[in-house]
């Protein structure tokens, strides 16, 4: 299913007295080009982060974040080192006996020591495996939204290719038509510079300004190129890129056919391919 490269998801969990939240957006971009942003203690889990988006996303721009905060009630939860505070307040006993006037310490005093509060220990690991399984939900519904908003830049393009389509038909009508004027044209021209032109001469130049303004050849290729961009659009995976160089293809062939034309009608033909062709295209810079 074609994918945009735009979209944002966003989910929440509860977990070990947490509370994790996730949320991605993406952007058109050449390439895959993550941009991750972790809490300072959630630093290990960037290289299996990177793993992740790569398996579900192939191009864009891509910024993750992730919020970690401790559940409401939690948040002032502290563990006094019990070992480490007897010890400290047995090496001021000793102090104290060592000194003429020991001053009373306080345990407000005691708990600014380094080490004797401390937060409550915490499953790093099954932490971090919450936090990797809510990515992937994250970034499966980022990919269901790309795909929504796939769906309709694919009816958009195929409405596109359906108008370029009529504008060849229109073109082939035309063709036979613009012969006959550039004919009638040369004629005339002729006739007022020599009063008795030579036919066979005539016929010669008609028959290369035939073969210089003939464009069953362009037409052909727009109508191969449409086809190819609609079977493209039926394609797996990142397409984006192909189709990108199929509209490349589609506008070098309306221009040739705006260069050879000598009718203002084939003219316009073309003018209205070029403005269909660029709607495409910049609709097609969305797709991965």
């Amino acid at each position: 299913m074609i994918r945009s490269m735009t979209a944002f998801a966003s989910r929440e969990l509860e977990e070990a007295g947490f509370f994790l939240s996730w949320e991605v957006r993406s952007v058109n971009h050449r390439y895959l080009e993550p941009a991750i942003r972790l809490p300072e203690n959630f630093r290990f889990v960037e290289p299996e982060v990177r793993v992740s988006i790569g398996k579900w996303l192939k191009r864009g721009k891509v910024d993750c974040t992730l919020v970690c905060k401790r559940e409401e009630g939690e948040e002032g939860a502290v563990i006094v080192n019990t070992v480490l505070a007897k010890q400290l307040v047995g090496a001021m006993s000793e102090l104290e006996g060592l000194m003429n006037e020991p001053s009373a310490v306080s345990p407000l005093e005691l708990m600014r020591w380094p080490g004797i509060l401390q937060a409550p220990e915490v499953d790093r690991e099954k932490l971090a495996e919450s936090v990797a399984a809510l990515l992937n939900e994250t970034l499966e519904e980022l990919v269901e939204a790309r795909e929504r908003e796939g769906e309709r830049l694919r009816q958009l393009i195929v409405d596109r290719c359906d108008s370029i389509s009529r504008q060849v038909e229109l073109a082939k009508e035309r063709l036979p038509n613009v012969m006959v004027l550039l004919r009638e044209k040369m004629n005339k021209r002729i006739a007022e510079m020599v009063a008795e032109p030579d036919q066979d001469r005539l016929e010669q130049e008609m028959a290369m300004l035939s073969q210089k303004y003939d464009v069953d050849e362009e037409l052909d290729r727009l109508c191969s190129h449409i086809e190819e961009v609609l079977r493209t659009l039926d394609q797996k995976g990142a397409i984006g890129r192909r189709l990108d160089f199929l509209m490349q293809e589609l506008n070098r062939e309306a221009n040739t056919l705006g260069s050879k034309s000598t009718d203002t009608n084939m003219t316009r033909i073309s003018v209205e391919m070029k403005v269909l062709i660029e709607q495409m295209r910049e609709q097609i810079q969305n797709i991965e």
